[in-house]
């Protein structure tokens, strides 16, 4: 049970630094995700000299996952792992006076209080815990599809089906008023995860609801610190010139204006520049001139990276625009039932074996259920891993392959049956067909949730905070006023064909690249390494080329998005992911790999330049060659 879980957590030299400069707030983001490791809050705590902690533990898939925890008990839904962080950090930040706000309530943010309570009782250390609730909104379903309600991205109209989870993105505003209370820790359940350092400096320098250019700074802290070591070298595309051992977790410094600098503690590895922080900014941020937050739409068109010295940057820039009247709300729903199995394929015309085994075990399974008066399968997806995600090589050079076999169907028998006829492939098919060691890659069947978002008025919800006995609604602006993004002002700067002499070179030697997921779209973004750089990038990697290059994998149109403060170029890629989240059979269900993939695509560049090129497989006027199982990536 969650009690005995959290009486085994409890079975567990105070240093304190000089605070910052009470003209600047110091913040310190520990957690990326749910699961991250226990490193990062004790560096924070010992090393950084942070006032405040931040932890984000929330994305879209963890919401469907802490609603199936909570469907099974109610007592759960939320983030077991801050209760391990109190316990293991209690008396440190009691003693340097840290506060921490975190979103680990997920679905239960009173039961997450609770433990966290428990946590105080048997270390013995008091702490004032604040609760923003409010933002589950399940049992209002019903009446949402009353009102004729239609999913925000695809127009769907919402499905008579049971929502296991359905939550409204609250901001900032809720914290900030916790943390007026007191309090030295707040949970919240869902929120923009920005929020989490928003809130505190709405508190910190009583910042107001219209003043949008400082609440857009500090949602671009909140941005930068959300996902933890992503900014301070984690996932950075210069990997070699860090170590990761000793990673450095990142620290905002932000002053009452909004700007602000990003580092690290002292002596902690990773790295903190112009690249990795720039990279960060771009992360999933879909258009960047209109930024979505419940308290404003940002404009981060103009937000400009300086470094001004050794693993710290300057950010400012950064403009605000009023927010729209509407909240976003997060759903899950049941989507059928999935697997995901693989097996080795080595040898001569690997691909090939590994298409042809696929389509053998799949004729086979089909037959099977028209005998027995099964339907078909919902979707099924084959991926030759190893051979299909590079546009620029020919599937026929590769000579080791996964083959990756995900399937969907609303009877999860019919899973069962594919599987049983897949016991054959390695000794009836193509030799050179194997498995994994040890215990092998499971097959296993589940049942599957799918995101499902809408917008509802802001009005027609209520916020409320909890702090020990005392509950009360906190008022925000619902007005809304947003009227278009700064994309459509944005002067880039303009195209220029190369000149002179030219060479052929991978993007990579060009720019940096960050990419993510918003649903069922891809977020790409490059970022040029030098100014001179981005006139030809813009000339030449056009949304017509990038679609192009992913037509494997982007199945709707894509946008480009001009960052001129950064020297970036943001691509929107929709209908890119198969739905994406835990939906998704594709092998990239995030989007993880795409800034990496368009790094490959080879360009032509000055050759006074000086950056070495040579002939790429796959240039500018043709197209990738057949990469796929019937789809590619």
């Amino acid at each position: 049970s969650v009690h005995a879980f959290l009486a085994h957590l409890l079975a567990a030299p105070c240093w304190r630094g000089p605070m910052a400069s009470p003209l600047t707030v110091r913040i310190g983001g520990y957690s990326a995700m749910w699961g991250d490791i226990d490193m990062a809050p004790k560096q924070l705590v010992n090393q950084g000299d942070c006032r405040y902690l931040i932890g984000d533990y929330l994305a879209e898939t963890t919401m469907a996952i802490l609603a199936k925890q909570r469907k099974k008990d109610p007592r759960m839904g939320f983030a077991l792992g801050i209760a391990a962080m109190l316990r293991d950090n209690a008396k440190e930040i009691k003693a340097k006076g840290i506060k921490v706000v975190c979103n680990a309530g997920g679905m239960n943010p009173l039961g997450c209080r609770d433990a966290l309570q428990m946590v105080c009782a048997q270390s013995k250390i008091d702490f004032k815990i604040g609760c923003v609730v409010g933002d589950d909104i399940t049992d209002r379903v019903p009446e949402l599809r009353r009102q004729g309600l239609r999913e925000m991205f695809t127009g769907e109209e919402i499905p008579d089906v049971e929502f296991m989870s359905a939550n409204v993105y609250f901001g900032a505003k809720p914290i900030a008023a916790a943390l007026a209370e007191g309090c030295d820790i707040v949970v919240t359940g869902r929120c923009v995860d920005s929020a989490l350092v928003l809130g505190i400096l709405m508190h910190e320098f009583g910042w107001k609801d219209d003043q949008y250019d400082q609440l857009c700074m500090g949602t671009c802290a909140g941005h930068l610190l959300e996902c933890s070591a992503q900014c301070t070298g984690g996932l950075f595309t210069d990997y070699e010139a860090e170590k990761w051992d000793n990673m450095g977790y990142p620290i905002a410094e932000v002053s009452a204006d909004g700007s602000f600098t990003i580092t690290k503690p002292p002596n902690t590895d990773g790295i903190v520049s112009f690249g990795s922080v720039a990279e960060q900014l771009v992360y999933e941020i879909q258009d960047p001139g209109a930024y979505h937050c419940p308290d404003v739409a940002c404009d981060f068109t103009s937000v400009k990276i300086e470094e001004v010295s050794k693993d710290k940057v300057r950010v400012s820039g950064g403009r605000g625009l009023p927010p729209t009247d509407s909240y976003k709300v997060c759903c899950t729903i049941p989507d059928n039932f999935a697997a995901i199995s693989m097996m080795l394929i080595v040898g001569h015309d690997a691909v090939a074996k590994a298409r042809r085994t696929h389509e053998t075990i799949l004729g086979r399974t089909r037959k099977i259920l028209q005998e027995i008066n099964m339907e078909d399968f919902i979707e099924t997806r084959a991926e030759a891993l190893g051979a299909h995600f590079d546009p620029n090589r020919d599937e026929r050079d590769a000579t080791e392959v996964v083959l990756k076999i995900g399937l969907k169907h609303k009877d999860k028998r019919a899973i069962g049956i594919y599987s049983r006829e897949a016991v054959c492939a390695g000794v009836s098919f193509a030799q050179g067909t194997t498995g994994f060691g040890a215990t092998g890659v499971s097959g296993k069947t589940s049942e599957v949730l799918r995101v499902f978002s809408l917008l509802v008025p802001k009005s027609s919800q209520t916020c409320e905070v909890v702090v020990g006995d005392k509950r009360f609604s906190v008022e925000v602006p619902t007005q809304g006023g947003f009227a278009g993004s700064a994309s459509s002002s944005v002067r880039p700067v303009p195209a220029q064909a190369p000149v002179g002499e030219l060479e052929r070179v991978p993007l990579l030697k060009l720019c940096y690249a960050r990419s993510g997921d918003k649903g069922n779209c891809a977020n790409v973004a490059l970022i040029a390494r030098k100014p001179e750089y981005l006139p030809v990038l813009r000339h030449i990697v056009t949304a017509d080329l990038v679609k192009k290059y992913f037509a494997r994998r982007v199945k709707g149109s894509v946008e480009r998005f001009d960052m001129p403060g950064i020297r970036a170029l943001n691509f929107l890629c929709q209908d890119a992911l198969g739905g994406g989240g835990m939906a998704t059979l594709h092998s990239d269900p995030l989007a993880k790999t795409f800034g990496q993939v368009l790094l490959l695509l080879h360009v032509d560049v000055p050759k006074a330049w000086g950056l070495g090129g040579g002939p790429p497989s796959w240039g500018l006027g043709g197209g990738p060659p057949s990469w796929g199982l019937g789809g590619g990536p």
